[in-house]
């Protein structure tokens, strides 16, 4: 009949749509255009498809080659006699417990995420008695330091040998050479990478690392000027998971077995940051091929997953000293010293910029910056305090959770860009997911309230703050709050300075270190704030402290802003443990755009059905309390 014509019209147009949204999506996640493999939308680890689930349905078309779930992706990669799967699976529904996802079918080239290029991961490279001859040549209970440098930081332990890194600096001291040179027990390992052409000199500074369970390291790029090209970093003991990251937003999680050799040049040695993040259990593709579906991947392939708990892990990092200064450029990807970038001219480098000087940072520091943040703000605790038993709250970029227990009767949610925190947020029992403020996987109109909190002066254009503050809207239901917090470019209002710049002139008097981190949210407001009505604006807003030159400065902390585009320095400090010194292990450098008066609402006025309630000044910051039309 015309009505079943139509209706199959509609379900196949409704089915291409998703089939180019999936492939849109996979050449953003994965760089995989489509072609010859299938890709299953919808059926992946990241919309609760069961592994089990997805290969019994795919198993009905023939015998399945692999299948591939990347961890917490709304799709899958299947390889063998694609064309009866196609037909028959292409559009049905998969039922998933209680509820059902429809299959979109589409064909790719590869399924596999190759390694970053000049990275090399060599299994099986010592044997298990070389091992146990390499860990017992390090001696944990020396305490002669001046020997081998041994250092206690936070997430680690670590020695020195030949020469010590310096991790208030990130360099080496070419001039003083420790007594303790490499163990003679790594010669043999070392001769054996001569051999194989891994390296061309042999190397004469060892650091070795130590991981318990649940420690890692920041994302890093070695330094260059300390060291020559080649690196190696042996793992002994437990397996680990280490991620690199490439300034485009890529990310590559490798499996370090024990006894494994990695050897980093080229690309993976300076373009590439390296780090492993601090947890207790990795996702790691299982090895047992017990069945199809239980292939082991080629290297840096995220396959069938399982869950590996991590013991203790040391490493063994070899380098060759740089005899000379380097000549090339300081790394922008370097923490300590970054190249001062150019503000964004387009969404590609706005993007860019954000992965970089915000995304990473976070990631880098969550442990340290959730250190700082343990007290709520009074008037957004205020805020929420307000809301209606069983109400519904959305707090975007919500860090370590703070603001998501204050009131107990709502039902609160946070999503934070950083995996790292948001972890933070689960072992603190709150309820939290990884997504962009850009792009929240919540439905339209769910959610009673949304705050957001420090997060939107971190995106690099206009465009983007606009579309983080009309992602907010969508969440809202009609008659929804939002309250909204930016940095003041504005640090003295109504001849009040913030805690911020009063607390320059305690460092100035010896009170307190330069060093120090300080930032918008982390300041404690105190007494009562400036209230602004949205009707008393000034009108004829004109923007101030533009950069001119077209690069970002580097803000000095605990002084007034003279630009709005800015890198603000957080120190990462490691820890320290009673009788101990402060361990400054790296400078990293988190953009800001800081808010002129008025621009907060003037961005608001460009989103439609939204109402100012109120804005004011709060120690430094400003802020807007606004209302969903009921007609939305």
């Amino acid at each position: 009949s015309e009505s079943s014509i139509w209706n199959r019209r509609i379900k196949e147009k409704k089915l291409l749509r998703k089939q180019i949204k999936a492939s849109h999506t996979l050449l953003k996640h994965e760089g995989i255009h489509t072609a010859p493999h299938l890709v299953v939308a919808n059926g992946g680890l990241g919309n609760n498809v069961s592994r089990e689930e997805l290969s019994a349905a795919l198993k009905e078309m023939g015998e399945v080659e692999s299948l591939l779930m990347p961890p917490h992706k709304p799709y899958a990669f299947v390889t063998y006699s694609a064309l009866k799967a196609y037909t028959h699976l292409n559009g049905q529904k998969l039922q998933c417990g209680e509820s059902s996802v429809m299959l979109c079918l589409s064909y790719v080239n590869s399924a596999s995420v190759p390694l970053p290029e000049g990275l090399v991961l060599l299994e099986d490279f010592v044997s298990p008695e070389e091992e146990a001859l390499l860990l017992a040549a390090v001696d944990w209970s020396s305490t002669n330091e001046d020997v081998t440098a041994q250092k206690a930081l936070k997430h680690r332990r670590v020695k020195h040998y030949g020469f010590e890194f310096r991790y208030d600096n990130n360099n080496v001291d070419k001039d003083k050479p420790l007594p303790a040179g490499i163990p003679a027990e790594c010669l043999p390992v070392l001769e054996r990478c001569l051999r194989n052409g891994h390296i061309n000199v042999m190397p004469d500074q060892l650091t070795v690392n130590q991981y318990e369970s649940g420690q890692g390291i920041p994302p890093h790029v070695d330094t260059h000027s300390a060291f020559e090209d080649t690196i190696l970093s042996l793992s002994l003991g437990a397996k680990t998971v280490m991620e690199f990251r490439h300034p485009d937003g890529r990310v590559v999680a490798v499996v370090l077995p024990g006894r494994s050799l990695l050897v980093m040049k080229g690309e993976s040695r300076y373009l590439w940051t390296h780090g492993i993040t601090p947890r207790k259990f990795d996702m790691v593709p299982a090895c047992e091929q017990q069945s199809p579906d239980h292939v082991t991947p080629e290297p840096g392939t995220r396959s069938n997953l399982t869950l590996s708990k991590r013991g203790t892990r040391t490493s063994f990092t070899f380098r060759k000293i740089r005899p000379e200064p380097c000549r090339c450029a300081p790394s922008t990807l370097s923490p300590s010293t970054p190249s001062p970038p150019a503000l964004p001219c387009c969404h590609a480098d706005a993007a860019r910029l954000e992965e970089e000087y915000v995304h990473r940072v976070y990631d880098a520091i969550a442990s340290h910056f959730s250190s700082t943040r343990h007290s709520p703000w009074p008037r957004v605790c205020h805020f929420l305090s307000s809301l209606p038993p069983g109400s519904v709250l959305a707090d975007v970029g919500c860090g370590n959770g703070k603001y998501l227990g204050v009131n107990p009767e709502m039902i609160a949610v946070g999503c934070d860009r950083s995996s790292a925190l948001v972890q933070i947020c689960a072992e603190r029992g709150f309820h939290a997911f990884v997504s962009d403020a850009l792009n929240v996987p919540l439905r339209t109109a769910s959610c009673d309230a949304c705050i957001s909190i420090a997060v939107i002066h971190h995106f690099s254009t206009e465009e983007r703050r606009l579309a983080a503050m009309r992602e907010l809207v969508r969440l809202l239901k009609p008659g929804g709050h939002a309250l909204i917090y930016v940095w003041a470019f504005e640090q003295e209002y109504n001849k009040q300075r913030s805690k911020y710049l009063k607390e320059h002139n305690k460092e100035h008097h010896g009170k307190e270190n330069l060093t120090k981190n300080t930032s918008e949210d982390r300041r404690e407001p105190h007494g009562k704030s400036a209230i602004q009505n949205s009707g008393h604006l000034e009108e004829g807003y004109e923007p101030v402290g533009k950069v001119t030159d077209g690069k970002l400065s580097v803000h000095t902390n605990r002084t007034a802003f003279n630009t709005q585009d800015l890198l603000v320095p957080w120190h990462l400090k490691e820890g320290k443990k009673p009788g101990e010194e402060d361990n400054l292990t790296a400078v990293f450098h988190r953009y800001y755009h800081v808010f002129h008066q008025g621009e907060l609402e003037q961005l608001c006025s460009q989103v439609d059905g939204v109402k100012v309630q109120s804005s004011y000044h709060d120690q430094g910051n400003w802020c807007l309390y606004s209302k969903i039309n009921a007609n939305k």
